[in-house]
């Protein structure tokens, strides 16, 4: 079974990945992880995209593309895979559409988290984290029990994610439903677009997701 996972930053794909991987055996794919890892092996694919990132530009579509081609085709994603941050464009998921039928790998569903931005950027500007361990805090929603100490190792040394901060987040909300908002019509017209409550609780998610797939388990 081969998903797409869609939603804003802060949306928790991630989260609700990892529990599909551990669940249903998939294979997380995350474009950033799987650019890093082609450079890092130097294939030719990853000495391509190397060149262009340093030279400041995107990579292009053709080089995503080939470079989801030769990750899904390795022996971790036999049994499915769960793509996340890809497509961003109609022209990206036409692409991926073509490519993935040439390999016989069809997409089983596309699930829209949904969000409320006002919420999400509330959430995600009070993250910050521990600068030792990495255990993660909020301001308003998981603060430390003891103000200014971590809870795990007692360290007194925090920090924030640069782009934390209220305005970015407001930013890249309205950035990922520019570029996204095509790609729901486009998946809906294809009959595989799910939409679940990406403001619920984790578990309330994660029993939603589980409910539309539901269908496609074996």
């Amino acid at each position: 079974m081969n998903l797409i996972l869609l939603g804003p930053p802060g949306a928790g794909k991630g989260t609700q990945a990892e529990f599909l991987q551990t669940r249903l055996h998939l294979c997380k794919l995350s474009t950033g992880d799987m650019l890093r890892a082609a450079v890092k092996a130097g294939t030719e694919i990853g000495r391509q995209a190397d060149a262009v990132m340093k030279a400041g530009q995107l990579v292009s579509d053709d080089i995503m593309i080939r470079l989801i081609r030769e990750r899904v085709q390795q022996a971790d994603c036999e049994g499915g895979f769960i793509l996340d941050g890809f497509p961003r464009t109609i022209a990206q998921a036409e692409a991926l559409d073509q490519m993935l039928a040439e390999m016989g790998k069809p997409l089983a569903l596309v699930i829209e988290l949904t969000v409320n931005d006002a919420i999400l950027v509330e959430r995600i500007a009070g993250r910050f984290s521990c600068a030792r361990c990495g255990t993660g805090y909020h301001d308003t929603f998981k603060p430390t029990r003891v103000a200014g100490v971590c809870d795990v190792c007692g360290s007194k040394e925090f920090s924030r994610r640069k782009d934390d901060v209220r305005e970015t987040v407001a930013a890249r909300l309205a950035a990922y439903h520019a570029q996204t908002a095509p790609l729901l019509p486009y998946y809906e017209g294809r009959g595989i677009l799910r939409s679940v409550d990406g403001m619920a609780d984790i578990g309330a998610v994660t029993e939603a997701i589980n409910k539309v797939l539901k269908p496609f388990v074996k």
